[in-house]
């Protein structure tokens, strides 16, 4: 009986069936071809340096802040020009010189009672009014105040009219431009009569009329020499006017029109 065993069970045991080899053959086969299906960079330790070396070719390379300064992307801007040198100093006065001119100009405030535009501004009219001088003056009560450019040699007219009688009206004229009302403008109220050509002012409160527009000389101002402050008078020379009869005087006078001209 023991000889009568079968061919199978008398193979040696080392040896495979035939179905039990072929599924890893199978499996063999297909990792062979999914490993020749991948990219060049999923493919194992190697083709992931490859894929490293590649990213690091696209990144930019970053170069150190001192070689940013010595080499940027772009040119560096121009130098801005240096400043021309200064002009050399002109030749200075001497110092002497300098401080008399100032003591001179200090004084010259002080005498006048001027602010340092105040004089300059003096200095500059008297340019312009060649010959003339700056008188000052007002009523009696201050309330009025006035300056007027005129010669230092006044021409005062005493006319005998009706008003100018009574109010003892002596007056030289000038042209209205020469005349400036310092202050006191609400304070002055006018008297007309007659023609109403001439215009009487006076202050309101003391009375005293320091200047008016005469009938003769609409286009300026007849001031009154006796309201004027004292020190820019040099002398009065005094004519008589025959303002009773003023057509007749007017006609006969040859310049007292032009007394109120430029």
């Amino acid at each position: 009986m023991r000889r009568a065993r079968s061919s199978a069970a008398a193979k040696p045991r080392g040896q495979k069936r035939p179905g039990a080899s072929a599924a890893p053959a199978a499996i063999a086969s297909a990792a062979a071809a999914s490993h020749a299906r991948r990219p060049a960079g999923q493919a194992g330790g190697g083709s992931r340096a490859a894929a490293r070396q590649s990213s690091a070719k696209r990144r930019p390379r970053q170069s150190s802040p001192r070689a940013q300064e010595a080499s940027p992307g772009e040119p560096p801007p121009e130098l801005a020009p240096l400043p021309p040198p200064p002009p050399p100093p002109a030749t200075p006065t001497s110092s002497a010189d300098l401080g008399e001119q100032r003591e001179r100009w200090e004084t010259f405030q002080k005498r006048q009672r001027l602010t340092f535009e105040g004089a300059a501004k003096l200095l500059l009219d008297t340019f312009e009014y060649q010959g003339l001088v700056k008188h000052t003056g007002g009523c009696h009560c201050g309330a009025v105040r006035f300056e007027v450019w005129a010669s230092a040699d006044l021409h005062i007219f005493d006319c005998n009219c009706s008003i100018c009688k009574k109010k003892q009206n002596r007056h030289f004229i000038v042209p209205a431009s020469r005349f400036k009302l310092l202050k006191g403008a609400e304070s002055i109220t006018t008297y007309t009569f007659n023609t109403h050509k001439a215009q009487h002012t006076f202050c309101k409160r003391c009375g005293v009329q320091s200047f008016y527009t005469p009938r003769s000389n609409p286009g300026g101002f007849g001031i009154a020499p006796h309201c004027l402050d004292e020190g820019t008078v040099r002398s009065v020379v005094i004519e008589e006017f025959n303002g009773s009869d003023w057509e007749k005087a007017m006609k006969e006078h040859k310049t007292i029109k032009n007394m109120s001209k430029e």
